[in-house]
């Protein structure tokens, strides 16, 4: 029976210097050989997952951005954008408590370098890897594209509450450690996508595994039938996930798909 496996791409797939491991790689195209689906779910937005890295490694389709976006073979299936008035109400907002802070969309991300702290190599190492695709805020706020955005360095604590305070009646904010923030409007996280990329393609719940490492993770490692936390993730992705596999480096990916006969 064809099975479809959702995987979350940073600290899943690969680690922070994108290596991604030679059993993970077999994984995948075993895996392909026995006719499963394989999609990447990321909450990076569609214009952050590098195709020619990620793609060769045997995926049906994506789901990014948290669930607001969803392709298959290439054919964008559904995608939600944030309304034009309602993001520039947010970023007005986000500019009035000093936040750095990224908008994410499908074709481009937005960021101002000066809302960083100048010790702060996030901007540099964005641009490197983006070039033309990341662009301004400043400037650019009539025409912002914006389906999730994420929030940093809010050096006062009162500033943090009043953002999730004011935010929280339209959107979801997880918290990935630190304080940094990862903001989705609400109705839309990993398990939905899951959900309609299935009801579309005629998936059975039972037939879907997940595989993540952190908090934006839960709802699809909560939803699917079974789920996998990696070995080296954070606690939150373990005490929610069915499995708990060794770490990425420690074959992580090929000893649960292994555990689970998906081999």
């Amino acid at each position: 029976m064809k099975k479809a496996l959702f995987f979350d791409i940073d600290g899943t797939i690969w680690d922070d210097g994108h290596c991604i491991p030679d059993s993970t790689r077999e994984a995948f195209r075993r895996m392909k050989e026995q006719g499963h689906y394989l999609f990447i779910s990321s909450g990076r937005t569609r214009v952050f997952i590098p195709d020619k890295e990620l793609m060769p490694l045997g995926f049906d389709g994506i789901l990014a951005g948290c669930g607001t976006y969803g392709e298959f073979q290439g054919e964008v299936k559904f995608y939600h954008q944030i309304p034009q008035e309602e993001i520039c109400r947010v970023n007005d907002f986000l500019r009035s408590v000093n936040a750095a802070y990224i908008l994410e969309g499908r074709y481009f991300l937005y960021l101002d370098e000066e809302r960083f702290p100048k010790e702060s190599v996030f901007p540099q190492k964005l641009r490197k890897s983006m070039g033309e695709k990341l662009v301004r805020v400043t400037g650019n706020e009539q025409k912002l594209e914006v389906s999730k955005f994420c929030a940093n360095y809010l050096q006062e604590k009162e500033k943090q509450k009043e953002l999730e305070r004011v935010l929280e009646s339209n959107y979801t904010v997880i918290h990935r450690g630190g304080d940094f923030m990862e903001i989705v409007p609400k109705g839309f996280n990993k398990a939905t996508g899951i959900q309609e990329i299935c009801r579309l393609l005629g998936i059975a719940h039972e037939d879907t595994y997940s595989f993540g490492d952190s908090t934006n993770d839960l709802d699809m490692l909560a939803y699917t039938a079974h789920s996998v936390a990696m070995g080296d993730g954070m606690q939150e992705a373990k005490d929610a996930a069915e499995y708990v596999t060794s770490p990425l480096k420690a074959d992580g990916i090929y000893r649960a798909c292994e555990h689970y006969g998906l081999l």
